[in-house]
């Protein structure tokens, strides 16, 4: 695991973009797109359902921490395969990952999501988004 800035470029076209309302409906559109995603990648069943459960985990904490309640804000989304790895990022424009004592999760987000992926960076791009990069190898005899 590799907790860090996430200020580093991603020079490849992504594989997947989405940009949703963050709004708790479209966790599951953005769960729902990484399952047919990672299909027509033929991953394993238990890459799939990591994946899946850490890109849930980061949009969730997107919808639920990034903004105030009721303000509109945006879910940002893109993934990107190079060399049998799949780089996900979860990007909102909100207040940032700081500590909340008013926060309505248990905190055990962010490091289920570094026991899953083979990498995790947290931090900020260019433009002042809030990122979260996730790396999960592709390759089954690579990850064993």
């Amino acid at each position: 695991m590799i907790v860090g800035s996430a200020s580093e470029e991603v020079t490849a076209t992504p594989d997947l973009e989405l940009k949703l309302p963050a709004r708790a409906e479209n966790v599951a559109v953005v769960r729902h797109a990484f399952g047919g995603f990672a299909e027509v990648l033929d991953v394993d069943e238990q890459t799939l359902a990591d994946i899946k459960l850490a890109v849930t985990e980061a949009c969730t904490n997107v919808v639920i921490h990034a903004y105030e309640a009721g303000e509109p804000g945006s879910l940002e989304v893109d993934a990107t395969i190079d060399d049998g790895r799949l780089t996900v990022v979860i990007r909102d424009r909100g207040r940032g990952i700081v500590p909340r004592p008013d926060s309505p999760g248990l905190g055990l987000g962010l490091p289920l999501i570094a026991t899953l992926a083979e990498s995790l960076e947290l931090g900020t791009d260019d433009l002042d988004h809030t990122e979260v990069r996730m790396t999960f190898r592709l390759d089954e005899e690579e990850a064993a």
